[in-house]
């Protein structure tokens, strides 16, 4: 399931050097480490059980070392990741630890670098990191290595992070679900049977396996909601240009998919948050917000709340046994909140919406992969699905872009009309539990084919058509247990997103799920 290259692509890195980097921490913490998610016991003898807010709180107050929380997070990825396959492209170990000390003296001198001062990042392989190779799962881009970051990752490595990798990714991102001929398959954090959703299934797994504390993602169709639904994690995009996609070859067309952060809790997710948004001269299509108001002020009294449940888009999405079922039982902890939960529905055409999609998607990925499209040897790299999607995009007429735009328009106004009645819409994060790994792709849901790769995650959409910010929480599990999890998509209109992620947050604490397994 993962390369044989034991130093860098692999995630693996030489045990000699991994012991000479880590000599002196505890031998519990690199080989008694739990085959789950740790659930009690002391963190500060595990740095990796804590999230970001408590570990930047920690780290500050100077109860663990920047050195500690490093061998913590190597001992759990040298434990965990090869299992999992979260983690790729892991740098040389003796140079994170040396970057950590550096961390370490900067406070002992009074400097703090920023919110995530000597943190372990892994940005998501989609996203550009300098120095570090960023393959987007592609065999075709195995060896690239950027020059510049993306502003994500700018951001993070501005506020004091030590980039330690990446996380896997399916190729391009295309698809729900992460494997790639690259670097393999990552497997679902609490079943390695299964998959682990995508296009971010890395993070999520990193995540919920305490290998990472934070993450970042991004998401064009579902990818930072997918995996968080079926690892058990919290997923959010944001609203559309608030976190600035750039730099990319164009900056004013390509508005589905963008990048936002993942975490073990609502305010781990709102923390990262804090350092991604924000304007962006070179996405000018970034909003101008202080991200810093996402850091605190998620607890929110959300008594009386009305919120709209949307199912399966009243009959329109096929769904697997179980599903449905499982999240309206995890609306129940509205309803403890003091919620109003009533029965949902857009007043749009749900089968054109589809065809809208078809061509809004296809028409960016054509855009963006050409040049790779028209070089035969790359092509001949490329998966069937992202050659499919080119070619779609390829045949489409300027005309049927303006119209697909203007669909997506019209449905823009029908989510306006849905937040007249509600003040947020809830469904699931994914039409099925988990599958077989080995798959590529699930061709049947409740009897009902389906007609091309990523039409099984269609329930996604409606979200990145609107461009809203929706929070992905987990809502428990199928009749199966920990073989089958299952999130909730909690949307806002345009702009509440620090609405979305107090609604989120409360909801977090009535249902207890952070952290928690079946069994």
């Amino acid at each position: 399931m993962m390369s044989t290259n034991s130093e860098g692509r692999s995630g693996r890195f030489n045990r000699r050097q991994f012991l000479n980097a880590t000599s002196g921490i505890a031998a519990t913490a690199m080989i008694g480490i739990a085959a789950r998610p740790a659930q009690g016991g002391s963190a500060m003898s595990d740095p990796s059980r804590l999230g970001v807010v408590d570990l930047a709180r920690a780290i500050r107050a100077k109860d663990v070392s920047c050195r500690e929380v490093m061998q913590a997070c190597l001992a759990r990825i040298e434990a965990e990741n090869p299992t999992y396959n979260a983690i790729v492209s892991l740098q040389d170990p003796e140079k994170l630890m040396a970057a950590a000390d550096a961390a370490d003296r900067a406070l002992s001198q009074g400097r703090e670098l920023g919110a995530l001062h000597g943190i372990p990042q892994a940005p998501k392989d989609l996203t550009a990191t300098a120095g570090i190779p960023t393959t987007q799962g592609s065999a075709i881009l195995r060896d690239y290595v950027p020059k510049t970051d993306s502003v994500i990752v700018e951001r993070a490595r501005r506020e004091g992070a030590i980039l330690i990798g990446k996380t896997n990714t399916p190729e391009f991102g295309l698809g729900s679900h992460t494997y790639n001929a690259v670097f393999g398959t990552t497997v679902n954090a609490l079943d390695p049977r299964l998959s682990a959703g995508g296009s971010s299934g890395g993070a999520a797994v990193a995540l919920a396996r305490h290998m990472l504390p934070v993450a970042d993602g991004s998401d064009m169709m579902g990818s930072l909601r997918n995996p968080a639904g079926w690892n058990n994690v919290v997923g959010f995009r944001p609203t559309q240009g608030l976190v600035p996609y750039a730099p990319t070859g164009e900056v004013f067309v390509q508005q589905l998919g963008y990048e936002g952060p993942m975490g073990r809790t609502v305010a781990d997710t709102a923390y990262l948050l804090s350092v991604q948004a924000g304007y962006d001269a070179r996405a000018p299509l970034s909003l101008d917000i202080d991200g810093r108001q996402f850091r605190d002020g998620l607890s929110r009294d959300v008594k009386g709340m009305r919120i709209g449940w949307l199912g399966d888009l009243g009959g329109h999405l096929p769904t697997e046994a179980g599903v449905l079922e499982t999240c309206r039982k995890a609306l129940g902890h509205f309803t403890a909140l003091g919620c109003e939960v009533e029965e949902a529905r857009i007043d749009h055409d749900m089968d054109a919406l589809w065809q809208t999609w078809l061509t809004l998607r296809s028409f960016t990925i054509a855009g963006v992969a050409r040049p790779l499209y028209e070089n035969e040897a790359a092509r001949a790299q490329m998966k069937p699905e992202a050659i499919w999607e080119i070619e779609m995009g390829l045949k489409l007429s300027g005309t049927d872009i303006y119209a697909a735009s203007a669909a997506r328009s019209a449905f823009h106004q029908a989510m306006l009309a849905a937040f007249q009645r509600h003040d947020f819409l809830v469904l699931p994060t994914a039409q099925i539990f988990p599958f077989d790994a080995k798959l590529d792709w699930p061709k049947e849901i409740a009897g009902r084919s389906m007609d091309s790769y990523h039409r099984w995650m269609e329930v996604v959409i409606p979200a990145t058509l609107a461009g809203t910010p929706v929070a992905a929480v987990p809502a428990g599990f199928g009749p199966r247990g920990a073989s089958q999890p299952m999130g909730l998509q909690i949307i806002g209109p345009r702009r509440a997103d620090l609405a979305v992620l107090q609604i989120a947050h409360a909801y977090e604490q009535a249902s207890g799920f952070p952290g928690q397994l079946p069994g």
